[in-house]
């Protein structure tokens, strides 16, 4: 019995021997430091700009045929497949103009995610070159709704996260 106790004992001592040591990092303000950042914002904005042009043109479009439907319907003397034909018209403008923005969304969050993954990967790099170097046993994203203790044990290692990427 006696030892099973000095084993037990031997097992966790170099546990709680060795100081654990634990960082917070800002993620979201060093990805929105990087200069990618400020490019991949500025080709969305352009691509999305593009898309609302075209979007605003199909939207006239429609609201042509609309404009057309409306006279066709309370003009009396027009025959009534020709009001069809406007009513199916106008049905089919919208249901193209309303693919085209979700076919546009989705575009851009495809482009979005495409842009941001080589940044994201390259922050966790230095994340886990920050942590291997100073010997942190965990680093944290930091966030308002991540409530740690924070001890001296916890340190914010986002300047040292945004030292190595050379961002100021």
């Amino acid at each position: 019995m006696l030892k099973k106790i000095i084993l037990v004992l031997l097992m966790t001592l170099p546990f709680c021997s060795f100081a654990q040591k634990f960082g917070v990092v800002d993620q979201q303000t060093i990805f929105e430091a990087m200069p990618a950042t400020a490019t991949m914002k500025a080709q969305l904005t352009e691509a999305s700009q593009k898309y609302e042009a075209e979007f605003q043109k199909l939207t006239e479009a429609v609201n042509q045929l609309y404009t057309e439907y409306q006279k066709a319907q309370s003009d009396a003397t027009t025959p009534e497949t020709i009001k069809e034909r406007r009513l199916q018209e106008l049905q089919e403008k919208s249901q193209k103009v309303e693919e085209f923005r979700n076919i546009a969304m989705n575009e851009l969050q495809q482009r979005e995610q495409t842009l941001s993954t080589p940044i994201l990967a390259e922050i966790t790099a230095a994340i886990k070159a920050i942590g291997a170097e100073n010997g942190f046993t965990m680093i944290f994203p930091k966030s308002d709704a991540l409530i740690l203790y924070s001890g001296n044990d916890v340190v914010d290692v986002t300047p040292l996260v945004k030292t190595r990427l050379n961002i100021k």
